[in-house]
């Protein structure tokens, strides 16, 4: 079914929870393994059609902000959907304590119930007019970066918009942007530092009456790390700080002489050479096109799934003033159809949707065949390397969107930019172990804690003029920050996991996409190393991972 087609009815919960506490009782009845896994099924039904609604209704809110109906529901479900959650967490309960487990585990799956445990300490009834303050709090941070109207030549562009004059060749171009863009968030930065201690304070109180020190360990629950913890991660952040930090440096100080500067400014940062960055020859229809013939050589399977998002008219792409900003991959189950959110702006993030984004949703595709729904609930550290290996893979056919010598400049620039990513990931994650460890700390002491960061990971930094960032306040824009705590050092374990598949792919491209292809399928039946081992990839967290793929890296990009 076409997306525009799909109907959409407010979700009555008085009716869900009826039918959950109906399903309880017969859960409660049932005889043995396969009558209790009977019932299961039925509540794999209801939760769908929940699911279903509520992302039709997320997914039309994000595509118009400005729709009063739309806002309204969004509204709706950011009160409404903790209290479900504690309802869905009542019912896992009996899953869990079933005289029948050991069965029932064969069936599901070890880690479903692993998951279940973590979800039992995360929420009660006691959080749940917290976790409604929360919703609306990081609905009011979207809506207020989706609020911008930026002057712009006579016109008014949105932060998405204004995107391609960031990454201008033309120095002085990029740099009014930067600057316009720095006038934007000082305009709204009282507003910033409002949301950001409520929420800070919402979910440190939430830790609290859930029996935690810190929101940190509440987090860590509600990622579903259920295999890794904090030590794994710092160990992780601290091997990039030895080897990952001096490379990523070294890029810089290579981007500063490809660029014949002096000095090399924030606003300078982003441009790849002299001529600017490389830029997609195609409108985005004919990037979409050119897309589908990609995943049609790629592999039956993409050809398969790509040419069921373009019949169904799942991504939505097209840059619009009303859009909310960033992008995103959803998940419709009633329709096993995946979704896609993107703002195409004419520049090579154009490209990266169509890879990224959609090896997100190739892998949802390929998880909607499994009829286990468990299995469809990713940690996403997983996710993530679904989408950057993607981006590898898809490398063959850099030529369909790019002309000439530019599609070389592209796959270089992306390799590059990819390896620039790690320290900033891993400072993203250590400012939020820090924040959430000293929730007292005021947004002054919050942004130094930034700004101390910054010379220990990205020592180059230098903002000039723009006063928001040199107060030590990009982070702000940051929305994973504000909206999903503690979900950035899962793009850093992904995009190590990518660097294996693309040494993997550089030696044998066909073993290495029947490995990734093998990943997918996974989905989450198993533990993160667990599935990296069956798929033939090394775990980051493993000793001599992270120096083993700098020392390639450097092999390929110099």
């Amino acid at each position: 079914m076409k997306f525009c087609d799909m109907p959409y009815q407010r979700i009555d919960f008085a009716e869900a929870k009826k039918e959950l506490n109906a399903l309880m009782e017969e859960f409660k009845q049932a005889e043995d393994a396969e009558a209790q896994f009977e019932v299961h099924k039925k509540y794999y039904k209801l939760t769908d059609k929940v699911s279903t609604q509520i992302t039709l209704a997320s997914i039309r809110h994000t595509l118009d902000t400005t729709d009063e109906f739309y806002e309204k529901e969004q509204a709706y479900y950011d009160e409404k959907v903790p209290e479900y959650s504690n309802l869905l967490i009542e019912y896992q309960k009996q899953l869990y304590h079933s005289p029948y487990r050991k069965e029932l585990e064969k069936k599901i799956g070890p880690v479903a119930f692993k998951n279940m445990e973590l979800a039992f300490e995360s929420v009660n009834e006691t959080v749940i007019s917290l976790m409604q303050e929360e919703n609306a709090l990081t609905t009011e941070y979207e809506k207020l970066l989706a609020s911008a109207k930026i002057e712009w030549n006579g016109e008014i562009l949105n932060l998405s918009l204004l995107g391609p004059y960031l990454k201008s060749k033309d120095p002085k171009v990029r740099r009014e942007a930067c600057e316009k863009q720095n006038e934007f968030y000082l305009s709204i930065a009282d507003k910033l530092d409002e949301i950001y201690d409520k929420l800070v304070k919402n979910r440190t109180e939430q830790a609290k009456l859930l029996g935690f020190d810190t929101y940190t360990e509440l987090a860590y629950r509600r990622m579903q790390r259920n295999s890794y913890g904090q030590e794994q991660v710092e160990a992780l952040r601290r091997q990039v700080k030895e080897y990952w930090v001096p490379f990523s440096e070294s890029l810089y100080e290579k981007r500063k002489r490809r660029l014949n500067l002096e000095h090399l400014y924030f606003s300078d940062e982003q441009v790849y050479g002299p001529e600017g960055n490389p830029q997609p020859s195609g409108s985005p229809e004919e990037i979409l096109a050119q897309g589908q013939k990609m995943y049609c050589e790629l592999s039956e399977e993409t050809k398969e799934f790509f040419d069921f998002m373009m019949e169904n008219q799942l991504l939505d792409v097209f840059g619009r003033k009303s859009k909310a900003v960033g992008g995103y991959m959803t998940y419709l189950p009633d329709y096993h159809a995946p979704f896609v959110f993107a703002n195409f702006n004419g520049t090579s993030g154009d490209v990266d949707v169509i890879t990224h984004e959609c090896g997100h949703a190739f892998q949802g595709y390929l998880s909607a065949k499994d009829p286990i729904r468990e299995h469809a609930d990713i940690g996403m550290e997983t996710a993530e390397i679904h989408s950057m290996s993607m981006e590898f893979f898809t490398e063959p056919w850099y030529g369909l969107f790019f002309e000439g010598k530019t599609a070389d400049d592209y796959k270089e620039m992306h390799l590059e930019d990819a390896a620039l990513f790690i320290p900033y990931g891993c400072m993203v994650d250590e400012f939020q172990h820090r924040i959430y460890d000293n929730p007292e700390l005021t947004p002054d002491e919050r942004k130094a804690v930034w700004k101390e960061l910054e010379q220990i990971y990205k020592p180059h930094q230098d903002y000039g003029a723009l006063a928001f960032y040199a107060k030590g306040c990009y982070w702000q824009r940051q929305h994973h920050i504000y909206s999903y705590p503690f979900y950035y050092i899962d793009y850093v374990i992904a995009q190590l996991c990518a660097f294996e598949y693309k040494n993997k792919m550089d030696e044998d491209y066909k073993e290495a996409w029947q490995s990734y292809l093998k990943l997918c399928r996974l989905s989450a039946s198993d533990y993160f190393e667990n599935l990296l081992k069956a798929a033939g990839i090394r775990s980051p967290f493993e000793e001599g991972c992270m120096k083993e793929i700098v020392d390639k890296l450097k092999k390929k990009i110099n």
